[in-house]
């Protein structure tokens, strides 16, 4: 497995110059465009395989991402959570009775508007959101290890673009 703890990135290649199982499906004249395609199309699936390295698999995928989201941001009210996820309120509004009937939200007064309510995680969410992390990182650092010291370094660097276009 790769060392983890090196903090060097080198220059990172041209992703179009790299040999790529997609480049049939790109342009093959613009780097660009055939650039996009392949990173479409590895982030599509590698989203898909750590989608199937889940601890608990009674919850759905909208299931996840809404206790992921209230991680990251914590509590909010069903109106938030449904704009933050990109879904319908009464979509939402599902999710998180199913969520609360699975003790991994509680409703909560809103402190300052009491016809809503606030969705908070419980620890049991918590729990859980921890051990699948730990589970997907477990599965993704043995891939990374099948990567040669080059490969690794070239998708160290890569790392924080990747996080950041995820949050643009």
């Amino acid at each position: 497995m790769p060392d983890l703890s090196r903090t060097s990135s080198p220059e990172v290649p041209d992703p179009a110059q790299q040999p790529s199982d997609t480049a049939a499906a790109g342009t093959g004249t613009d780097p660009d465009t055939d650039a996009v395609n392949a990173l479409r199309s590895g982030v599509m699936r590698l989203s898909r395989r750590l989608k199937h390295q889940r601890v608990d698999e009674s919850l759905s995928p909208a299931e996840m991402s809404v206790l992921g989201t209230l991680a990251r941001c914590g509590s909010a009210t069903p109106g938030e959570l449904a704009r933050k996820e990109h879904v319908q309120p009464p979509s939402m509004t599902r999710i998180v009775a199913l969520l609360e009937s699975k003790d991994l939200v509680r409703l909560e007064p809103h402190p300052e508007d009491r016809r809503q309510k606030v969705v908070t995680q419980t620890e049991r969410a918590e729990a859980m959101l921890e051990e699948s992390r730990r589970k997907r990182n477990a599965w993704l650092a043995e891939l990374a290890g099948r990567l040669d010291e080059d490969e690794w370094a070239t998708l160290r660097a890569a790392a924080p673009v990747l996080e950041k276009l995820a949050h643009l």
